[in-house]
C-alpha cells in the first residue's frame, strides 16, 4: 500500500513538475507578467503618465472581470530615461529577474532598438515599441518581435508630399533629432521632395537632451526657407515652434508623428504659449469628451472618471496596443506557450474603438496597411485637416 503511495506521490510530482517545465516564464496558474521600460526621467517623460494609465485601464479591465482563462495581468513598468544604456538594463532586469512572458509598448525608438534584442535573445515577445523605425525590429526576422506605428519615413514622405501640394513652399527645411528616428524623417522628406522635383534647401539637428533650439532656427529662417518639417517628439516641437515665433518668424511647420501629441498642447497652455497654426502628421485620432464616436466618448468618460485627468490620444494608443495584446493572449488559450501567442497575434485583424483603420500583424509582423493624416492646431486642439492618406502620388 506504502509502495503504491509513493509511486502515486512520485507520479504526480513528475506531471506538476513537467506542466512547470512547459509554462513559459512569466505564466502562472493565477497571472501573467508582462513588462514595459518608458521614460520616467528623461527628455520625454512629461507624457508617460498618459502611456501608463492608458495601459494600466485595459489591465484593470481585464483583471476586473476575472483575468484571461483565470489569470490576472501584472505590469512591471520601468524607468528607461530615453537612455539607450538605461533600457537595455531594464529589459535585462524584466526577462531576467522579473521573468516577464513579453516586453509591451515601450517608448523611444534609440531605447527600444538598444534593448529589444535583449528579449529575443531570452525568448520573450517584444511587443508594440512606440517607434516608427520597424527594420532594426525585424532585421532577424524574429517571429518575437511586433511593431505597430507608420514607419517615420513613409510617413513623413506622405504628410510632406501632401504640405507640397497644399501649402507650396518654394524652399524646404528639416530640423530633425540626432538619431535613427530623426534619419527616417529627413528620409521621408527627402522622398517627398523628390517625387515632387523639388529639393531640400537647408537642415539643421539637435541632440535629444538639447533644449534651445535658437541657433538652428536662425540657421533655417538665413536659409529662406518657408516649410520647417520637424523631427521632433515633445519639447523641442514647443520649443521649435515657439522659438519661430518669438524670432518674429511665422514659418510653416509640420511635425512627423511622434511630434503630433496633446502632450506639446498641455505643455504650451501651461506656460501661456500658443502652438496654433502648427500643422503636424498624424497616424491615430484624437478624442475628447464632445467626440461624435460614442466608443470613444464613453472610453473618455471612463478615463477621465477613474485617472481625474483628461484622456489623451497617447493614452487610447496605449490601452488599444494593450487590447490587442490580451485578445492574442486570450486566443492563446488556457495552455498558451510563445509559439500559440505569437500565432495568435499574427492571426488578429484588429481594429479599436477609437476610429482608426483596422490593421493586422500579418504581414512581416509590422502593422498594416499604413495610412496617416495631417492636423493642425486651431484653438488648442489638434483638428484633422485631410482625408487618410495610403499612398504618395
Amino acid at each position: 500500500m506504502k509502495s503504491t503511495l509513493r509511486i502515486a506521490a512520485l507520479a504526480a510530482c513528475f506531471a506538476a513538475g513537467t506542466a512547470a517545465a512547459q509554462a513559459p516564464q512569466g505564466v502562472s496558474a493565477t497571472e501573467i507578467v508582462l513588462g514595459s521600460h518608458l521614460d520616467l526621467t528623461g527628455p520625454t517623460a512629461a507624457g508617460m503618465e498618459w502611456l501608463r494609465t492608458g495601459m494600466m485601464m485595459k489591465v484593470d479591465e481585464i483583471n476586473d472581470r476575472g483575468g484571461i482563462h483565470g489569470r490576472k495581468i501584472r505590469v512591471i513598468v520601468e524607468d528607461n530615461g530615453f537612455n539607450p544604456a538605461k533600457a537595455v538594463r531594464a529589459v535585462e532586469k524584466l526577462v531576467g529577474s522579473d521573468k516577464v512572458f513579453a516586453i509591451v509598448n515601450s517608448f523611444g525608438t534609440t531605447p527600444t532598438i538598444a534593448a529589444y534584442g535583449k528579449a529575443i535573445e531570452a525568448g520573450v515577445p517584444h511587443l508594440f515599441p512606440w517607434s516608427g523605425v520597424s527594420g532594426p525590429f525585424h532585421k532577424e526576422k524574429s517571429p518575437l518581435s511586433y511593431t505597430f506605428v507608420v514607419n517615420y519615413d513613409w510617413g513623413t514622405a506622405a504628410g510632406v508630399n501632401w504640405a507640397i501640394k497644399t501649402l507650396k513652399p518654394t524652399k524646404i527645411g528639416v530640423l530633425y533629432q540626432d538619431d535613427p528616428f530623426g534619419q527616417l524623417v529627413l528620409k521621408g522628406v527627402s522622398d517627398a521632395v523628390k517625387a515632387n522635383n523639388a529639393t531640400v534647401a537647408a537642415t539643421a539637428t539637435f541632440k535629444p537632451t538639447e533644449v534651445d533650439l535658437s541657433a538652428q532656427l536662425a540657421s533655417l529662417k538665413n536659409a529662406g526657407v518657408d516649410l520647417v518639417v520637424l523631427g521632433t517628439i515633445v519639447r523641442q516641437t514647443v520649443t521649435a515652434y515657439t522659438g519661430s515665433r518669438q524670432m518674429g518668424w511665422n514659418v510653416n511647420m509640420i511635425t512627423s508623428i511622434p511630434g503630433r501629441n496633446q502632450t506639446i498642447l498641455a505643455i504650451a497652455a501651461s506656460t501661456k504659449a500658443s502652438l496654433d497654426g502648427l500643422y503636424g502628421i498624424s497616424q491615430w485620432r484624437i478624442h475628447d469628451k464632445d467626440t461624435d464616436l460614442a466608443s470613444a466618448k464613453a472610453w473618455v468618460a471612463a478615463y477621465e472618471a477613474k485617472f481625474k485627468k483628461p484622456a489623451t490620444m497617447e493614452a487610447m494608443v496605449a490601452y488599444a496596443v494593450m487590447e490587442w495584446t490580451a485578445l492574442a493572449l486570450e486566443a492563446a488559450g488556457k495552455d498558451i506557450t510563445v509559439e500559440k501567442f505569437t500565432k495568435a497575434l499574427r492571426d488578429i485583424k484588429y481594429a479599436d474603438k477609437f476610429g482608426n483603420p483596422q490593421q493586422s500583424l500579418a504581414e512581416g509582423n509590422h502593422a498594416q496597411p499604413q495610412s496617416v493624416a495631417v492636423d493642425q492646431i486651431k484653438g488648442g486642439k489638434w483638428v484633422k485637416i485631410s482625408d487618410w492618406i495610403t499612398e504618395i502620388k
